[in-house]
């Protein structure tokens, strides 16, 4: 078939303009240039209009675009406006290419790329056609620039001299670029994958619209770049992308393909009645017990509703769990099957990151055109709307920790650093596993002491686990015959893949597997957690909210009295109202019933028993928690402080320890709890010894 004209192409884009697109080219000539300044153009449309005319359009874009741009130009319009700059820009190509897919017979084609932005440079001018004045006659030179190296003229086209010039800058033709780093999405990765990324370069309108972090969605062509210097040249090339469109992905979990049939299994599961007996067993089940634990982590991957109130505000729907406790019992385990299970999740170790390493950092690097300043996204922004796995968060310092709390609370991360003021979000649920200071947990601390993370941050958790290691025969045993039936499935399946020679039969192999098999298959789980973030937003029902408003009232009633502690704070309200929606998204429910409050009651009652307790009264004081200190221990240091300050006056050299300690007994303080408290006082500052074994208030 004789290929058509230039002249033919331009014709059929014409024919294609008025057939599909006149609304959208009247809309773009009455807001061209100031508000649009380009025609955007679906791929599907163009491949009902003319198949040859879209296979040639992503096989060719840079020469197809250029006649689907003059067509635009030669467009009658009904109004007097010239559309001289205005570009064609094709989305919603019929197939997506992974990054990590990308080769080189991609090569000038057009593809379109999933990923997040992890990093951004600022919009900046770029000289598209740069104007030379020669400083002897003063003859004007043109001279078209691309995207490589800057190209001056070799000689006046006047007094044919070689310079000197200067760039006229008024003569000159400038357009805004950027350039973006795009990385595969966390969910798109499994099994330790390391995320790749390709780098896209993108010009005037489309400029400034995408911050690191952001899903996105790029249209664009692909480019090879030469590796090495000037002078000395490699025969291996990069690959980046001239970025057409670039659009954002506001929906959670684009990429995750349900078909129909899946839909039709997980509304099945949903109605079953076991469903959250089958959610937890789903959930690690290699690590033996911890029921409650693994049901309120299958609850945090469920998240509940995040709520956009009429004045504007936004209340987080993301729970964020806290897992303490000895070595050895499958914290990290744990962690890292939520981490696999969880549609978008980032993992990471406290031990070595950051705090621009978790949330976002202004680096100066190669990146962009030279050295400026560029945002990167972290690991909470990489997981926005997902779920950001920590371990080891005690090992991170303090100045790293404190970075969090407002990505845990506000759910965004602010940078101000180099002139670059910038607001990242960070919309994910953090699950953090920590061990106590010690070693080993002790029960009758105070948790703050025992752990090395700051109140503030420890109150924004919605759920503290403690995960203990206390010798039992009975749960020893369980214990022990659960991980070897564990090991001895793993043996059989690995004996009868790997060895030749394997005398087990495939039914003897899948009757031992199924006994620590997933009650849900990974996939599948993966699948419905996506499906319920996307589809459901459960609304909570009268019985419900009364349930859970009695429970927090009573529980606030004990702390009424003049001398008792306050039991628990409005934040808890707010876990109790997100583990309640939560419930409610696992059965794919549209209301939050009473079995859901009560379950959320359950989960958060038996976390305020385990962490939430005054080791010395027994009671439920909030303060243990939010600040770090029980009331016991508040009015110990203050009588301690005082029997200091009446003693120091009887003594010259200051109040005898021995004295104070004798002091403090008779009104109730034990003395290895007065000796405790008296060294926390000096290392506080509070008081300080003038000499040896005698206190002085400060």
């Amino acid at each position: 078939m004789a290929r058509p004209d230039d002249t033919e192409l331009i014709d059929r884009f014409e024919e294609f303009y008025r057939t599909y697109y006149r609304n959208e080219i009247a809309a773009l000539a009455q807001k061209y240039p100031s508000e649009q300044k380009s025609l955007y153009i679906d791929w599907q449309d163009l491949a009902r209009f003319d198949t040859s005319l879209a296979d040639d359009f992503r096989n060719k874009p840079a020469q197809l675009r250029e006649y689907a741009e003059e067509a635009l130009r030669l467009y009658d319009l009904p109004v007097d406006v010239s559309l001289g700059q205005a570009h064609v820009r094709v989305t919603r190509l019929p197939e997506t290419t992974d990054i990590r897919s990308i080769r080189s017979d991609h090569r000038g084609m057009l593809i379109t790329v999933q990923g997040i932005i992890r990093k951004a440079t600022d919009v900046r001018p770029k000289v598209t056609t740069a104007a030379f004045e020669c400083q002897r006659c003063g003859t004007l030179s043109r001279i078209p620039q691309g995207s490589g190296e800057f190209q001056e003229p070799h000689e006046c086209q006047g007094c044919e001299r070689q310079g000197p010039f200067q760039i006229n800058y008024d003569q000159s033709e400038f357009i805004d670029a950027q350039k973006l780093r795009v990385q595969e999405s966390p969910e798109g990765l499994r099994g330790g994958e390391t995320p790749q990324s390709i780098d896209v370069n993108i010009e005037d309108d489309v400029t400034g619209e995408v911050t690191p972090g952001d899903h996105v969605s790029v249209t664009g062509v692909l480019k090879l770049e030469q590796q090495g210097s000037e002078r000395d040249k490699s025969a291996m090339f990069d690959v980046y992308m001239e970025g057409l469109a670039v659009e954002v992905e506001d929906e959670e979990f684009e990429e995750m393909d349900i078909t129909d049939e899946d839909k039709k299994e997980i509304i099945e599961l949903s109605n079953e009645p076991d469903i959250y007996e089958k959610v937890e067993g789903a959930i690690a089940p290699s690590i033996y017990g911890y029921e409650r634990e693994k049901l309120a982590m299958a609850l945090q991957l469920f998240s509940g509703v995040t709520k956009f109130l009429p004045d504007g505000s936004r209340t987080r729907g993301d729970l964020h769990m806290l897992l303490i406790g000895d070595p050895g019992t499958g914290k990290s385990a744990l962690l890292q099957y939520v981490d696999n299970i969880a549609p978008r999740s980032v993992y990471t170790s406290g031990k070595g990151a950051t705090s621009a390493g978790l949330t976002a950092a202004a680096v100066r690097d190669d990146f962009g055109e030279g050295q400026q300043w560029t945002l990167e996204a972290g690991a909470l922004v990489l997981a926005d709307q997902g779920i950001a796995a920590v371990d080891e968060l005690d090992k991170m310092s303090a100045d790293d920790q404190s970075a969090m709390h407002q990505a845990l609370e506000e759910q965004s991360i602010s940078v101000n650093k180099a002139g670059i003021n910038a607001t990242l979000k960070s919309r994910c649920s953090l699950l953090g596993a920590a061990n106590p200071t010690m070693g080993r947990f002790d029960r009758y601390e105070s948790m703050a002491e025992q752990i090395d993370l700051s109140p503030p941050l420890i109150s924004r958790f919605d759920l503290i686990f403690t995960v203990t290691d206390k010798p039992s025969p009975e749960e020893d045993a369980r214990l022990a015959e659960h991980i070897l039936q564990t090991n001895y499935a793993g043996e059989l399946h690995t004996h009868r893949t790997e060895a030749n020679t394997s005398n087990y039969s495939e039914e003897e192999v899948d009757r031992v597997t199924d006994e620590v098999a997933p009650t849900i298959e990974p996939d599948l789980l993966r699948k419905y957690i996506a499906y319920a973030r996307r589809n459901c937003f459960p609304t909570m029902t009268e019985a419900a909210k009364k349930q859970i408003q009695e429970f927090y009232v009573d529980l606030r009633a004990e702390g009424t009295d003049e001398d008792a502690p306050v039991p628990v704070t409005a934040r808890k309200l707010e876990a109790l109202v997100r583990l309640a929606e939560a419930s409610a998204r696992v059965r794919l429910s549209d209301t939050v019933e009473q079995e859901d409050a009560g379950r959320a009651i359950d989960i958060a009652h038996y976390c305020l028993q385990e962490i939430g307790l005054d080791p010395e009264t027994g009671n439920l004081d909030a303060d243990v928690i939010e600040t770090g200190t029980s009331k016991s221990q508040r009015d110990r240091v203050k009588n301690l402080l005082d029997i200091v300050a009446e003693i120091e006056t009887e003594y010259d050299e200051g109040a005898p320890v021995n004295v104070v300690v004798e002091r403090a007994e008779e009104v109730g303080v034990e003395p290895g709890k007065a000796e405790h408290e008296i060294k926390k006082l000096k290392q506080k500052g509070e008081v300080y010894e003038p000499r040896t074994d005698h206190l002085r208030t400060t």
